[in-house]
């Protein structure tokens, strides 16, 4: 017998039992129907879901939902990102070991999305931290370094003093860690790294495969980020040769400017600089420069609004087409490991070499200016950068600039003096970091056999947990003798382990596709999973990790299907993406600090599950912002327990009919026939919004409507056998559209209206057109562009026919008498303007 009153906990705990016992969510790639892979990005397990978590989890749900109720075979998995530095340094401050404040907090999560009722395959449940995932991570790391896509090598490096780690070029922001915020600094040091750069070409090109379902500003980001530059590499020799250099490579994407260059820049820690500054009478001064821009910070070198910095070396290069000397200089806007390490300066055609030029008294030479205009040097008050014509360019003067590109190219390489050359903003992955709480990386440092990989029978390379984690952050892995000290499997000889880890952003570049197969344990993936579930058809998460996490997953599925992980076919690993806004309150986003944090937990023991779903979901579409607001979420319990009351107040009237069932002939009333219609209307809105548009907030938003609709006619139809099948079957219709989104209520609902399966696999409703139709149009009666009145007309009615309703009008021949009706302007289905005088 249903309650009188809406009580969400004990609805939502039997529903939760239920779903848990009967394994409803469970799924196999074994099935004849189609497939449909849903997943929300990577939850690292902080302890507590935050209303982020509940807004981007609620979002996956529903459209899991949906598509079961479309007949799709739902994959929809969870697991844990639970390496890395936030769990390590939280463990820290706790005085308690990374393991044991993961597994608890993993505890803890868990039963918190069980809470929400979100239909996950629970059996696929995967954390990175435990051995049988990072064992397949390292075999990964091993074959990876088979295919020289791994390397070693020592370089300045992103260095966080408070993390005491490396970080990657991606986690830098603003000169600030983007975990802590402390600022940060530079740091030689030797590192492993994935050669990402590899795959350059074919991540930018791919991006192609992805406009149909990333958002713009996604792709935009990546192919910034990848920075593609189409131009030349250019040999200036040497004036003296050193350090057994006889010249100087730059990369340029404007060669047709090469006559206006008149100094080169070169980093600071470009090799070749204590070898050009040797006896040169400033070359202490050089020195001091050279360490002090070392300490800068690498992307606030490469910030537009940066002051440039540079000193004279003494030394000259040699112009690779005039001869002429060109002064050395160094620069704090050039970095060693992007391009060549070195540029040409130009200061008449680029703004930041215009700069340089007048600070330090350079020459400034015109050799591209506009067809109708005489640049001077002297009287310019910035460089011109647009395309032109070729002045003082030797034989190419007078030339188009594009076109001049090509020919000083093609003049270049017939010298043998440079050649055209694609050059790339993105850099290798550093994925050393110096921190416990990771996966150990898979090799070992021999005095006789030098760097040694771990043998694959070996596997897993076990992160010890009989280590004490320092107050400072450091790792305890360099001491920790039984994992330090080990055995060279080539020569037997002593042999040091490594003890840096890898970067979490390893473990999530790959989770998508271990998910297919998660308890496999003779192979990362099943093959046949993986080309059944692969790619993931709608991806869900925030739009931070546009670069990061979205690069390097896009990048480790292209290297695993050349190792031959998985299929050759493979190219991406989302084929649609949902970047969701973020719950703010107040208008700021939600934080401790700011003392505008909103306990989920707290709002599902006031409001119940469903409530807190339907608001997040209701309160804004999902790539927008929205503002919590209590008033909101009371406004979502109140339309739930209206739904409820208008159920138990029909009770008696419903039978358990499917959705969209009712037929013409049961609606025999204009009442019937308007809800009916409402009905089918609704469920074909409802089904877009969520199916093609994702804009739950207007499908939700239609459904209340309906229900608005109901109220208004539930006396008069549910008096009569056919007004009453109408009504169980929009009673029916809103339960199963409401599903995906409150799916407890619903299912007490359903198995209340007497149906003995559940709504998971419940047929959406099928809207149908003839139901849509309005058998009667009101349309509007005006005499000289004045409404004066309405009539009924059958749907369909023509010219004809409305003209002589209304004529025979009793409001219109009460404004016309007396007048002579000059013309009657009909809009079908709208009006009929009748002119008179």
């Amino acid at each position: 017998m249903i309650q009188e009153r809406y009580s969400p906990e004990a609805i939502e705990k039997k529903w939760q039992q239920r779903w848990t016992e009967s394994g409803v969510y469970r799924c196999s790639h074994e099935s004849d129907k189609p497939k449909y892979y849903v997943l929300e990005m990577f939850p690292y397990p902080s302890g507590n879901l935050h209303m982020g978590h509940v807004r981007n989890y609620s979002i996956g749900d529903v459209v899991a939902r949906f598509r079961r109720m479309q007949g799709f075979n739902v994959l929809h998995p969870i697991g844990w990102d639970s390496f890395g530095l936030p769990a390590e340094n939280a463990a820290i401050k706790h005085n308690t070991h990374p393991a044991r404040w993961t597994y608890s907090n993993i505890d803890n999560m868990r039963s918190q999305l069980k809470r929400l009722g979100y239909s996950y395959d629970w059996q696929r449940e995967i954390a990175t931290c435990r051995p049988e995932y990072y064992k397949w991570e390292q075999m990964f790391f091993l074959r990876l370094l088979e295919k020289g896509l791994v390397y070693r090598k020592k370089a300045p490096q992103n260095w966080c003093p408070s993390c005491h780690t490396v970080l990657a070029n991606e986690q830098v922001i603003d000169g600030l860690c983007w975990r802590c915020d402390s600022k940060v600094e530079q740091k030689d040091l030797t590192q492993w790294f994935l050669r990402i750069t590899a795959y350059a070409d074919e991540l930018l090109q791919d991006l192609s495969r992805l406009e149909a379902g990333w958002p713009d500003r996604v792709l935009a980001m990546q192919k910034n980020w990848i920075g593609r530059s189409t131009g030349a590499q250019i040999t200036f020799g040497l004036e003296k040769p050193c350090g057994g250099a006889d010249s100087i490579d730059v990369f340029t994407t404007r060669p047709d400017t090469l006559y206006g260059v008149t100094f080169m820049t070169l980093a600071p820690e470009h090799p070749l600089v204590e070898h050009l500054i040797e006896g040169y009478e400033n070359a202490d001064a050089v020195r001091a420069f050279v360490q002090r821009i070392h300490n800068m910070d690498r992307l606030e070198r490469q910030s537009d609004t940066l002051e440039k910095e540079g000193i004279f070396t003494g030394a000259y290069a040699v112009h690779p087409l005039t001869g002429e000397k060109v002064p050395l200089w160094l620069g704090n806007f050039v970095l060693a490991e992007y391009g060549t390490g070195a540029v040409m300066g130009v200061p008449s055609g680029d703004q930041r070499d215009f700069e340089f030029a007048r600070k330090y008294g350079l020459d400034i030479r015109v050799v591209v200016q506009p067809r109708d205009e005489e640049l001077d040097s002297a009287s310019m008050t910035a460089a011109y950068h647009d395309p032109g014509v070729l002045v003082n360019s030797g034989p190419f003067t007078g030339m188009d600039s594009e076109d001049a590109k090509q020919a000083i190219v093609a003049r270049l390489e017939q010298e043998g003096k440079g050649r055209g050359t694609v050059q790339y903003r993105l850099r290798d992955w550093n994925i050393s970091r110096q921190r416990y709480w990771g996966a150990p990386i898979p090799v070992m440092y021999c005095e006789t056999c030098g760097v040694v990989p771990e043998q694959e029978e070996h596997l897993p390379v076990t992160l010890p947990m009989d280590v004490k984690t320092r107050e400072d952050g450091r790792s305890p892995l360099p001491e920790h003798a039984p994992f330090v000290e080990c055995t060279c499997p080539r020569c037997g000889g002593k042999a040091r382990r490594e003890t840096d880890t890898m970067d979490t952003f390893v473990e999530s570049s790959w989770y998508f596709a271990r998910y297919t197969s998660a308890r496999n344990t003779d192979a990362p993936f099943d093959m046949d999973a993986l080309k059944y579930w692969l790619p993931v058809d709608q991806y869900i998460g925030g739009v931070e990790h546009a670069i990061l996490h979205l690069l390097y997953s896009r990048f480790f599925t292209k290297a695993l299907r050349d190792c031959g992980f998985m299929p050759a076919d493979t190219h991406e690993p989302f084929t649609r993406l949902l970047t969701q806004g973020m719950v703010l309150k107040n208008g700021s986003k939600m934080s401790k600090s700011k003392g505008n944090i909103v306990d989920p937990t707290q709002m599902i023991a006031k409001y119940g599950a469903d409530t807190v779903r339907l608001f997040c979901l209701f309160a804004a579409p999902p790539e927008r912002d929205f503002d919590w607001s209590d008033s909101g979420i009371e406004g979502a319990s109140r339309f739930l327990s209206r739904v409820w009351r208008l159920f138990v107040d029909a009770r008696a009237s419903l039978s358990a009919v499917q959705p969209c069932s009712s037929t013409a002939a049961d609606a025999g009333t204009p009442a019937a026939r308007d809800l009916r219609r409402k009905e089918h209307l609704t469920a074909k809105k409802a089904g877009e919004d969520m199916g093609d548009r994702f804009q739950f907030n207007t499908a939700i938003a239609a459904i209340m409507e309906l229900v608005n609709a109901m109220y208004a006619c539930r006396g008069e139809l549910c008096a009569s056998e056919g007004g009453a099948r109408v009504f169980s079957s929009a009673m029916a219709t809103v339960i199963a559209l409401l599903s995906p989104v409150t799916p407890h209520f619903c299912e007490e609902l359903w198995e209340e209206l007497g149906h003995r399966e559940g709504l998971t696999f419940q047929p959406w409703p099928q809207w149908q057109e003839e139901a849509t139709r309005q058998d009667m149009l009101t349309i509007a009666l005006q005499v000289n562009g004045k409404l004066r009145g309405t009539l009924e007309a059958p749907a369909g009615s023509d010219k004809t026919a409305l003209e002589a309703l209304a004529r025979a009008d009793e409001s219109v021949l009460r404004h016309t008498a007396g007048l002579t009706i000059r013309k009657v302007i009909v809009v079908p289905g709208k009006l009929v303007n009748i002119v008179a005088s």
